[in-house]
C-alpha cells in the first residue's frame, strides 16, 4: 500500500511483492497468455535477415511512423503568429491530440480550438459547426486572427473551407473584414512538415494575393526567414542573434518561441509575441525570402517565387559547419553585409571543438530517422566529424529527398556504404539495426523502444539512442537547445560525443576484467 510519508511513482511501486503478486494473478485469471518460450522464439526471429526481408516487403501496414499528420503542423504554424488562435475543423479527439503532443514536448499549454464535428456533420457537413465555433471561438478567445485547418472527417465528405468561411462572414457570425486564413491539411496524405506548409500558405496568400499592386521586391531592405516545422525554440534565436550581429534586417515569419516559452510569473499568456500581420503584408517588399527547411517547403517556394517574385536561394538546411558558412555567405551576399568578427570567432570555436573530437567519433556508425532536413543535415554533420552514417531514414521523405540525400552521402567517403530508406517506418529501422548494428540511433523519443529490444537480445547487441529530433516526450528542456548555425553543431557535438564517452564507461567498469580502459582523461 502506498502511505503519504513514502509515495512512490510506478517504478519502483509495481515492483513491490504484493504488485508483482496482483499482476500475477490478473495473467492467470484474464489472460490467454502465450508460453513465454514461444515469445523469445518469435521475438529471436524478429531480429534475423529472414524477417528482415518479409518486413520490407509489407504494404498494407505502418508500424510508428516516426511522422505525425498534417493538421498538428499546420497547428504549429499558426501558434507563430501574433495573437493566432490555431482553429482545427473536425473532431475534438484530434485536437485533444494535437495540444498533448506539443504538451508533452515543450512541457507548456498549447490553445487550439476545434469545431467538434460528430456523426451528424459527418453525414450533413460541417457547415454549422463552422458558424458556432468561430463565432464562440472569437468571443471567448479573443483573437486578433484565427487560423483554420482540417482533421480526416472533414476532407473526407469534402468541406469546403472558403465557402464556410465566407458563408460565416454573411450571415454575420463574425465581421467581413476578421481573418481568416486556411488551409486544407489531409491526415491520411503528407505529414506534420507538409501541414506546416499547407497553412504558412494559406496565410500568406490570404495577406497578399490581391495586395500586391504597391509591393516591390527589395523596398523594405529586410530578408524574409522561413523556419518550416521547427521544434527546437534555438533554432529561432540563434538564427536572429547571427542576423543581429551581422545587421541585417529581417522578418522572421511564424515565430512560436514566446507562447512556447512563457516564464512561471503568475500570468497565463495565450498569446505572446509572434510575427505581426503588418510584417506578413509587407513581406514580398523583402529583398529575398530564406527557407531554412526547404525539403519540406514545396507549396510555400512556389507561392514566394510566382506571387512575390522573390529568387528564393537554394540552400540547404543551415546545420553542421559547411552548410552554416553557406548560408551565412548568402545572407552576406544578398544584404551587403559582411560576416561580423563576431561569428567567425564562433566558427572557429566549433572548428576547435571538433578537433579536439574527432578522434573519438572518428569511424562511429550511426543510424538515423526523422524530418528530411533534419536528418540530411545531421548526416552531413557527422560526415563532417569523420563519423559514419549507415542507415538514413525519412517515412515523410520523398523520392526527390532520396535523390538529395543520396548525393550528399556519396560526396563524403564517410557516406558511401550508408543506405537512404524513403517512406519506411521504425519498425523497419528495427530490423536494420538487428542485421546491420550501427554504434548509436539517432531519433526522437520513440527510438527507446528500439533500444530496449535491442539490449533484449543481449548486451553486445544493444543500440543506444541519442536524442536528437521531434518529439522528445521523454526528456526534459531538449526542446530549448540548438541545432542550426554554429552553436547548434557546439551542441550536437557535445550530445553526440558525451554519448561515445558514457558507452565506453559503461563498457570498461568491470572491477579487474574491463576497467583497464576506464580512464579518467578521455
Amino acid at each position: 500500500m502506498q502511505v503519504a510519508e513514502d509515495i512512490k511513482p510506478s517504478y519502483p511501486l509495481f515492483r513491490d511483492d504484493q504488485y508483482k503478486d496482483m499482476l500475477k494473478a490478473k495473467a492467470e485469471q484474464f489472460e490467454d497468455k502465450i508460453d513465454q518460450a514461444k515469445i523469445e522464439e518469435t521475438f529471436q526471429w524478429t531480429t534475423t535477415m529472414e524477417y528482415r526481408e518479409l518486413n520490407f516487403k509489407r504494404e498494407a501496414l505502418t508500424v510508428n511512423p516516426a511522422k505525425a499528420c498534417q493538421p498538428l503542423g499546420a497547428v504549429l504554424c499558426a501558434l507563430g503568429f501574433e495573437k493566432t488562435l490555431p482553429y482545427v475543423h473536425g473532431s475534438q479527439g484530434c485536437v485533444a491530440y494535437f495540444r498533448t503532443y506539443f504538451n508533452r514536448h515543450f512541457k507548456e499549454p498549447v490553445s487550439c480550438v476545434s469545431d467538434s464535428m460528430t456523426e451528424d456533420a459527418a453525414v450533413f457537413g460541417g457547415q454549422k459547426n463552422m458558424f458556432d465555433g468561430l463565432a464562440n471561438a472569437k468571443a471567448l478567445y479573443k483573437p486578433d486572427m484565427i487560423a483554420v485547418s482540417t482533421t480526416c472527417m472533414a476532407e473526407v465528405i469534402g468541406d469546403d473551407l472558403n465557402a464556410f468561411i465566407n458563408n460565416s462572414k454573411k450571415e454575420g457570425h463574425i465581421p467581413q473584414e476578421y481573418p481568416v486564413p486556411f488551409a486544407h491539411t489531409p491526415s491520411f496524405v503528407g505529414s506534420h512538415v507538409t501541414g506546416w506548409d499547407n497553412m504558412f500558405e494559406g496565410i500568406i496568400r490570404y495577406f497578399t494575393l490581391n495586395y500586391m499592386g504597391d509591393k516591390e521586391v527589395g523596398k523594405n531592405g529586410k530578408i524574409n526567414i522561413v523556419p518550416g516545422f521547427e521544434t527546437y525554440l534555438g533554432n529561432y534565436r540563434v538564427i536572429k542573434r547571427m542576423l543581429t550581429e551581422m545587421g541585417v534586417p529581417f522578418s522572421f515569419l511564424s515565430d512560436p518561441t514566446e507562447v512556447l516559452d512563457t516564464p512561471a510569473d503568475g500570468q497565463f499568456r495565450m498569446y505572446a509575441g509572434g510575427t505581426t500581420m503588418d510584417e506578413v503584408k509587407d513581406a514580398p517588399n523583402a529583398k529575398t525570402t530564406f527557407l531554412l527547411q526547404p525539403l519540406q517547403l514545396d507549396k510555400t517556394k512556389k507561392y514566394v517565387e510566382g506571387t512575390w517574385n522573390h529568387e528564393v536561394p537554394k540552400l540547404s538546411i543551415p546545420m553542421g559547419l559547411e552548410w552554416t558558412d553557406e548560408w551565412l555567405m548568402k545572407v552576406s551576399e544578398v544584404s551587403g553585409q559582411p560576416i561580423p568578427e563576431s561569428l567567425v570567432k564562433e566558427r572557429g570555436r566549433l572548428v576547435d571543438m571538433m578537433t579536439d573530437s574527432h578522434t573519438w567519433l572518428h569511424g562511429k556508425k550511426f543510424a538515423l530517422y526523422g524530418d528530411p532536413d533534419f536528418v540530411m543535415g545531421m548526416s552531413k554533420f557527422l560526415m563532417e566529424l569523420g563519423a559514419e552514417p549507415l542507415h538514413v531514414l525519412a517515412n515523410n521523405g520523398s523520392k526527390k529527398w532520396q535523390k538529395a540525400m543520396q548525393k550528399v552521402l556519396e560526396s563524403s567517403p564517410y557516406g558511401v556504404n550508408a543506405k537512404v530508406y524513403a517512406g519506411y517506418d521504425l519498425w523497419h529501422m528495427r530490423s536494420l539495426v538487428f542485421t546491420e548494428k550501427p554504434d548509436f540511433l539517432i531519433g526522437n523519443s520513440y527510438g527507446k523502444f528500439i533500444q530496449r529490444d535491442t539490449l533484449h537480445k543481449g548486451k553486445e547487441f544493444e543500440v543506444p539512442l541519442i536524442r536528437l529530433g521531434f518529439p522528445i516526450f521523454d526528456r526534459h528542456h531538449l526542446h530549448r537547445m540548438t541545432t542550426m548555425g554554429y552553436e547548434g553543431a557546439m551542441y550536437m557535438l557535445t550530445t553526440l560525443v558525451n554519448a561515445v564517452l558514457e558507452r565506453l564507461d559503461e563498457e570498461t567498469r568491470g572491477m579487474g576484467t574491463t576497467d583497464y580502459n576506464y580512464d579518467l582523461v578521455r
